[in-house]
């Protein structure tokens, strides 16, 4: 039997790893923290002269706290990460890294989104010497998730920071209507998926439920929601589910209601706005098969802004308790329906009867008349 040789490494392979690692040590090591940054920028009088300030100075403050609630520290984004240029911090010096930084380049990590944007109305206006950076929007430091976020938010955190609706929609009927339910993507970007998000709101306070605060009252956790709704086990809440789950609030004497919105996906199409090709076919939303219908959800939303989806089936937009959201054709009520029918009926039925009953008292009121005189 032959013994196995041992393995032997060659002096000159050992050596060429070492200096491989000590080259690369720099940044192997280099990993700065994001509490290393807000050592300085977590104080709120840290400001840079020459800013565009009401005293000539910018303000470097980053709020640590709004800032831990932000996708990117969420997601264990590094300052450094963004502000690439910075490769070390040198403490000796006034200041520890370069005065003058490259501007973040959002597109290194957000390619598709960045080049929907380029190709957008918002992205072409640099022709014309005017640039449109993605932190316009999106801010510098604070970027949440947008899943959560209600029509009203989303229109005013970006839209409507430079646009007025009133002003460019005059052929709209029902402005407000439109303007409260329909975000503005919706319409004004063609290529973007769209979704019906039902979310629970206070009647008392007008104001939505929190994903923690909804099921606190249901009693149950985020993953007991759905097998406690969906009885059938299909993976989907129908209508009768649904009512069943309204009934469950009444019980527990709260005063929850479902609010219902057209919302666009949170996803690079959402950046493609251009001219011209804003939809204003009506019927796109006006109508029994409307596309703009097919994916309904119930939304919790949760402390970071991210949400739990569950399905819900397209019948429920017909439910009496999202009247708020009718849709003439679009979103039929049945039940308002039924009730117009019995109401028109009982109209009609008792123009009849009363014509009737004249028609069939004609001789005992004449009878009556005759022997008056």
């Amino acid at each position: 039997m032959k013994k196995m040789k041992k393995l032997k490494i060659p002096t000159r392979s050992i050596g060429v790893c070492l200096l491989v690692v000590f080259c690369l040590w720099p940044g192997l090591v280099l990993a700065l923290d994001n509490a290393e940054c807000l050592d300085c920028h977590g104080d709120e009088g840290l400001t840079r002269e020459n800013g565009s300030g009401d005293n000539g100075s910018a303000s470097l403050y980053v709020d640590a706290d709004k800032f831990n609630h932000s996708v990117h520290h969420m997601n264990d984004i590094l300052c450094v990460d963004c502000h690439a240029d910075i490769s070390a911090l040198d403490y000796d010096n006034d200041l520890p890294h370069p005065r003058e930084l490259a501007g973040v380049d959002c597109a290194a990590c957000h390619e598709e989104a960045a080049a929907a944007f380029g190709d957008s109305v918002h992205g072409k206006i640099k022709s014309k010497g005017i640039t449109m950076t993605c932190y316009a929007c999106h801010d510098y430091h604070y970027v949440t998730h947008l899943a959560a976020a209600s029509v009203a938010e989303r229109e005013n955190n970006f839209c409507a920071k430079c646009h007025n609706p009133y002003q460019s929609h005059e052929w709209l009927p029902k402005q407000a209507e439109h303007f409260a339910f329909v975000e503005c993507t919706v319409c004004h970007a063609p290529g973007v998926q769209r979704h019906i998000h039902l979310k629970f709101f206070d009647l008392v306070t007008n104001t939505f439920y929190k994903g923690e605060e909804i099921l606190k009252i249901l009693g149950v956790g985020y993953d007991e929601f759905m097998p406690m709704v969906d009885t059938n086990k299909d993976g989907i809440i129908d209508k009768a589910e649904f009512e069943i789950l309204e009934l469950m609030l009444r019980q527990k004497n709260d005063h929850a209601t479902f609010h219902a919105e057209l919302v666009a996906e949170v996803e690079a199409a959402a950046h493609k706005v251009n001219r011209g090709v804003a939809e204003k076919n009506c019927e796109k939303c006006h109508a029994a098969d409307s596309p703009y219908f097919n994916s309904v959800a119930i939304v919790l939303t949760k402390e970071d802004g991210s949400v739990d989806q569950h399905q819900v089936d397209r019948a429920v937009l017909e439910s009496y308790s999202l009247r708020h959201f009718y849709i003439y054709a679009g979103t039929r009520v049945k039940l308002l329906d039924k009730i117009g029918i019995i109401l028109i009926g009982g109209a009609v039925a008792g123009v009849l009867g009363h014509l009737t009953i004249r028609i069939l008292t004609i001789r005992l009121r004449r009878a009556r008349k005759n022997t008056k005189t």
